[in-house]
């Protein structure tokens, strides 16, 4: 195997060939990406790049125990191979019994794919999207509005390998898209983003158009103190708010007392009604659109992820099944400990359930309330009641009698999103959205809009 031409498949069957651990995992991770970045109605720069990680997991069987040794590193050519496995085995050595430790995943059937050669993103992905842009671009102009924003398209090959025989792949395509809008003298600001596999579901005229209007709104200014409002969460903000929810919905930590989903006295919520209206919150590998690696590729230990279960299957999970909790994210050996069903994390998010009314609709049928853009600087106060705090971004507007009258100042909030869906009157169409806050980590994600009758505003924000 030369450094110039080894193949990923091949750089994890060498891998494998020089452990000499008692078992030993093998994830290789090729990527690619690309970008475009513009300013004022015009592009600044463009980018393509390329790179490689390799992570080694050596597990080490010991009177007391099975230890687990890890080490990643990039751009690993083939002379630095049989150090890095080395690495991961002196890891293991030198370390405790893990206490995650379980028998490495068997019986998987091979990824057909296991010796193709890695996907590859281009500038080519925005071969349509970008003359749209520039079309974008000139309307803006014309119509008084500054375009700011980056599209960002990315496509990494994971490549997973074990001594127990498992030779699995998976290719995920991610792309993102966020744009502003700003009067020229910068006083006024809109945000839209959109979450892709390949940019051609997205469309940077409608997008302009979206946040002229937003930008309209925006000349008349209404000052509002702090307070509980009726609101309307947007998709994205939906996103943010129960993303966190999903990164802390652990098993055993609700088990162990520790979180908003711990029974008072002992055990878990499980089967309690989180909400009144009939919402599902789930999450599925093969949901349209936001395909998600259908087994576990996990890189280190800690919280819901264990190096042991790389290779697990993974499948669809309702997390909430019409409004009532059905299931807490677990690894094996959480599972184990606390009785719960193995239930993996799933990298996907689905609320469904409401009554496919848009958010023009919804807005159109509210009396007096506020409508927001998107959420950010989310923050936990308190998990046991996972009670967050953050601001609102980039326009809150104020609906009277079914109409958008004006914007309003920001606000810091402080609301638990266990609570919003207990206390959501209405949900509306679930359509695919891209979370403002957690974009850089979470982006596959379909959400309704969101009625919430006493949404609390804590303070009042100076921010834009």
């Amino acid at each position: 195997m030369s450094a110039r031409t080894s193949t990923p498949h091949e750089i994890v069957e060498r891998a494998l060939e020089l452990s000499t651990a008692d078992g030993c995992v093998v994830i290789a991770d090729e990527q690619s990406s690309a970008n475009l970045r513009w300013a004022g109605n015009a592009l600044t720069t463009n980018g393509v790049t390329r790179g490689r990680r390799l992570t080694v997991v050596a597990t080490v069987d010991g009177g007391r125990g099975t230890a687990s040794g890890v080490v990643s590193r990039s751009a690993v050519t083939a002379d630095e191979l049989e150090p890095l496995v080395r690495a991961a085995e002196a890891a293991a050595r030198g370390a405790g019994p893990a206490e995650d430790a379980q028998p490495l995943v068997t019986g998987v059937p091979l990824s057909p794919d296991f010796t193709d050669g890695p996907g590859e993103t281009t500038s080519a992905v925005f071969a349509e999207f970008a003359p749209a842009l520039g079309e974008a671009f000139a309307r803006a102009r014309a119509g008084g509005r500054e375009l700011y924003g980056f599209a960002h398209h990315e496509l990494v090959t994971s490549y997973l390998g074990t001594s127990t025989g498992l030779r699995l792949r998976h290719d995920q395509p991610n792309g993102t898209l966020e744009l502003n809008a700003k009067s020229p003298d910068r006083a006024r600001s809109a945000w839209a983003g959109r979450a892709t596999r390949d940019f051609k579901d997205v469309d940077p005229a409608a997008l302009d158009a979206e946040l002229a209007v937003r930008l309209g709104w925006a000349e008349r200014r209404v000052e509002l103190p702090a307070g509980r409002y009726e609101t309307l969460l947007p998709p994205t903000a939906v996103a943010d708010l129960l993303i966190y929810q999903y990164w802390s919905a652990s098993g055993r930590d609700a088990v162990e007392g520790r979180t908003v989903f711990s029974q008072p006295g002992g055990g878990t919520r499980l089967g309690d009604r989180l909400a009144e209206l009939p919402l599902t919150l789930r999450s599925d590998p093969s949901e349209p659109g936001l395909e998600s690696a259908p087994f576990v590729l996990a890189h280190s230990s800690g919280g819901d992820e264990s190096v042991f279960d790389n290779g697990l299957p993974i499948g669809a999970t309702e997390w909430i099944r019409e409004g009532e909790l059905s299931r807490l994210t677990t690894t094996r050996h959480s599972a184990a400990l606390t009785g719960l069903p193995v239930s993996p994390t799933v990298d996907n998010l689905i609320l469904d359930g409401g009554d496919d009314r848009s958010l023009a609709e919804m807005v159109a049928s509210t009396e007096r309330g506020l409508l927001l853009t998107c959420l950010w600087y989310i923050r936990e106060v308190d998990p046991a009641t996972l009670l967050l705090t953050g601001l609102t971004r980039d326009g809150v507007y104020l609906v009277e009698n079914g109409e958008v009258t004006g914007e309003v100042n920001n606000f810091r909030f402080n609301e638990s999103p266990v609570g919003l869906l207990r206390r959501a009157t209405e949900a509306g169409r679930t359509e695919k959205t891209l979370p403002r806050e957690w974009g850089d980590w979470f982006t596959r994600a379909a959400m309704p809009a969101l009625r919430v009758p006493d949404f609390n505003m804590s303070s009042v924000s100076q921010g834009v």
